[in-house]
């Protein structure tokens, strides 16, 4: 981290000069305001070489942004002792969002957020005048096709309403899903062309000869109107933190090539600038380490993919 350093500026030897001239004593001000001067040039010059991170040495203090599920329980259950062993304290802010843990990490009010893909990232710096960097990919939460109305991809019916996430990575990211399963014959141009929306897919009988209809919803909130929709491709996220593999398993998920790896991989991000900060390099060792890869692969069980590849 970039540390700040503040000098005090000791103005001693004014206010000695003043209180010798209302004394009368012209040559004891000078010897004083020249000794003052000199003990105030020594100060600064003491306070210019310390070390540039003597003011916060003893921080030992990560706080890192997440979402609930399962960011925020690999922070909690496994990575907070990690960190602990090297002496580190973790802090872990849970957001329900995608878009505050970016403004924060932004503004100085946390150290990394974990919960993204280099798209999502991207897409926030460019849209939203953000300095963020990916530091360390951790694990892929694939996508998947969820439904509380029906139990195969088979089983749904011409019309039937697809919900997907309308921030543009994710929205993409669901109709591909769509494509890779059959139920799309291409996209159209939906992420390439600004002018074609879901409503254009809707009625591209060219690409979406089923006439499903795509209804665009944030994506925190798909698992809530899942009961309103057909199906709806849903992050693995917020399909875990609702808990739909338990009671609603998938009708069908994600695969992934290399491209697609890199692609969907959740990254650790950090402000621009703290890209090679000890708490930065902490939280990578900690993130990547075998004992997060062994709780990940227990827990989940295929849900949550571990993913350690270098930031591109």
């Amino acid at each position: 981290m970039k540390k700040r350093l503040f000098t005090s500026v000791v103005l001693a030897a004014a206010l000695s000069f003043g209180a010798l001239t209302g004394c009368g004593s012209t040559e004891a001000s000078s010897a004083n305001e020249t000794a003052d001067q000199t003990a105030e040039v020594k100060e600064e010059t003491q306070t210019e070489a310390a070390p540039a991170d003597s003011a916060d040495a003893g921080d030992k203090t990560i706080t890192v942004g997440a979402t609930p599920v399962p960011h925020a329980e690999i922070l909690d259950n496994i990575v907070k002792d990690v960190l602990a062993e090297d002496g580190w304290t973790l802090e872990t802010v849970v957001f329900s969002d995608y878009v505050l843990p970016n403004t924060s990490l932004e503004q100085g009010e946390l150290d990394a957020n974990y919960f993204q893909t280099l798209g999502y990232m991207n897409q926030q710096n460019a849209d939203a005048g953000l300095h963020l960097a990916a530091v360390a990919g951790v694990h892929i939460e694939p996508m998947g096709i969820y439904s509380q109305k029906y139990t195969s991809l088979e089983d749904l019916p011409d019309g039937a309403t697809i919900g997907i996430p309308n921030d543009p990575d994710n929205g993409l990211r669901g109709i591909d899903l769509l494509v890779q399963k059959g139920l799309l014959v291409s996209n159209g141009g939906f992420g390439t062309d600004a002018n074609y929306t879901e409503d254009s897919l809707t009625n591209d009988k060219e690409a979406n000869p089923h006439g499903y209809v795509i209804t665009p919803l944030e994506a925190a909130s798909l698992p809530l109107s899942l009961p309103d929709l057909d199906a709806a491709t849903i992050n693995g996220n917020y399909a875990l933190e609702a808990e739909l593999p338990a009671k609603y398993p998938a009708l069908d998920i994600e695969e992934f090539d290399a491209e697609a790896t890199v692609k969907r991989t959740n990254f650790l991000v950090v402000k621009q600038g703290n890209e090679e900060s000890e708490k930065t390099k902490a939280l990578i060792k900690a993130l990547t380490s075998e004992k997060v890869q062994a709780y990940i692969d227990e827990t989940y069980k295929g849900a949550v993919i571990t993913s350690f590849i270098d930031a591109e």
